[in-house]
């Protein structure tokens, strides 16, 4: 088997304990690893901070810390990898949401000193569009929408309560964002 094969075949866990391990193939398996967990914690930035800038920000900082615990060995059970991951995401989501609050009642408190901008009106939600748009995809679209960021479900759960395969709820999903966003701008997006 070709080194590709290899590697593909790697859990998460033998990519962790290699990283750990160090040497040559550490970074291999750091590459690896950041492919594989980097859409994954995209993916959790966008339904969380709901914000791609701040998604890309999360992916830098939960993928450097994972790196990072991981060459000290710091990581427990590398066999649960994406667990780590995940509770990492959420911590640098809440330390971020802490920061923009605290940032808030800064520039409340010294609204006098420091005036705030004004929303640029295409920042504004048109909620009764919004609506309309919605209505307009197919029952089967909403569901997967409304389970990926209203119940928070990954991909296989979504699957299998609607009796797809996940590839096809990633299909489905994909495919409802790209006809809701050019509804919502009117084709300009």
């Amino acid at each position: 088997m070709d080194e590709a094969g290899r590697r593909e075949i790697a859990s998460d866990g033998e990519l962790a304990r290699r990283v750990a391990a160090g040497g040559a193939a550490a970074t291999e398996a750091e590459g690896e690893l950041c492919r594989r967990l980097g859409p994954r914690v995209r993916l959790y930035g966008l339904r969380h901070l709901r914000d791609s800038s701040g998604a890309d920000d999360l992916v830098q900082e939960v993928l450097l810390l994972t790196l990072d615990r991981l060459r000290a060995g710091r990581v427990r059970e590398p066999d649960r990898l994406a667990s780590f991951v995940l509770g990492s995401c959420r911590l640098v989501v809440r330390n971020l949401r802490r920061g923009r609050r605290r940032r808030e009642v800064l520039l409340d408190r010294f609204s006098s000193v420091f005036p705030r901008r004004a929303e640029p009106d295409s920042l504004l939600l048109d909620r009764g569009r919004l609506r309309d748009c919605l209505s307009r995809l197919s029952e089967r679209e909403r569901g997967v929408l409304v389970l990926t960021f209203y119940a928070e479900a990954p991909s296989g759960e979504i699957a299998e309560s609607l009796g797809l395969s996940p590839d096809n709820v990633r299909t489905v999903r994909h495919r409802a964002f790209v006809r809701l966003r050019d509804c919502v701008t009117g084709g300009r997006g």
